[in-house]
């Protein structure tokens, strides 16, 4: 959101497109045990999403695709990947052949002998080579599926981006964001599949973000160190959580606390006086500019 408010004062047409991924094996899991259809779960998640996001101050993308809507685009993506000669059919499974790209791993800088030998991955039988993922998998009559020439089934991960992004940013597009643990495999089979596909680059520039810490300790459900967006904004005021959270570097992890976020609220600048202006961050935007 800070890159995109920037983006619009510095550009006249920005377009932002931000997807929700509405269709994966760990929500089917939860649907099953809630005896519920994939979208009530998907759903009420979004819904929450965008509450939070709006009390945050986050301004709404251009587009907000999710992958249920899109399952004609991704069997059109993966079609060009088997005429291309860089996907193949297996057992029900259509499978991306990472050999056919050689350029496969160039964004996480590792070399393809060092990633078979590390690389915690399932080497089933129908794969041509260990590193080739998923494109298309087939799905059991309790699960959500579509229809497709390779039979009724549902789409991979990686394929879901790809052909999200290519039909509503063009095949070739400017920045790619998303979180650092994402470099290796998704954004990775990203750039394979769709250069691939496509015969052109896939992004000039990659943003990938660190994470956020609680006490030095990463968050997590296991340490009992998790908090929510609501649990946090019953303490702090939005505007303050957003300028913690720009008082480190993008790329770097930043430590939440109580203590940082107080000395946020207090900050070197007076954080009323700011807001009695202009939102801090749109002063921030401003003086990335200057």
């Amino acid at each position: 959101d800070v890159l995109a408010r920037l983006l619009h004062l510095h550009y006249p047409k920005v377009g932002y497109a931000r997807n929700f991924t509405d269709i994966d094996d760990k929500i089917n899991a939860a649907a099953a045990e809630a005896g519920l259809p994939i979208q009530a779960i998907t759903s009420r998640y979004i819904d929450a999403y965008h509450e939070d996001m709006q009390a945050l101050g986050v301004l709404p993308p251009d587009h907000e695709p999710r992958v249920t809507e899109h399952i004609p685009d991704i069997l059109d993506l993966i079609q060009r990947l088997i005429i291309r000669g860089h996907a193949y059919v297996a057992q029900a499974h259509v499978l991306f052949h990472v050999p056919s790209y050689p350029q496969y791993g160039q964004l996480s800088r590792r070399q393809p002998e060092a990633m078979q030998a590390g690389a915690r991955i399932e080497i089933a039988p129908y794969k041509r080579d260990p590193m080739d993922f998923v494109l298309w998998k087939p799905s059991t009559p309790d699960q959500p599926g579509w229809d497709s020439p390779w039979g009724r089934g549902r789409p991979g991960w990686h394929i879901e981006c790809s052909a999200m992004s290519t039909v509503l940013l063009g095949e070739s597009f400017d920045i790619h964001g998303g979180g650092k643990d994402l470099i290796f495999p998704h954004h990775e089979n990203e750039i394979a599949q769709s250069e691939a596909a496509s015969g052109r680059p896939f992004v000039k520039y990659w943003l990938h973000n660190g994470f956020v810490n609680v006490n030095q300790e990463k968050m997590s459900k296991s340490l009992g160190n998790f908090f929510t967006i609501r649990d946090i904004l019953k303490k702090y005021d939005p505007e303050v959580v957003r300028f913690f959270i720009l008082t480190a570097h993008y790329r770097s992890p930043i430590d939440f606390s109580d203590q940082n976020l107080k000395e946020a609220r207090a900050g070197p600048v007076s954080y009323t006086h700011l807001r009695a202006h202009e939102t801090v961050l749109d002063l921030v935007c401003r003086l990335l500019l200057e």
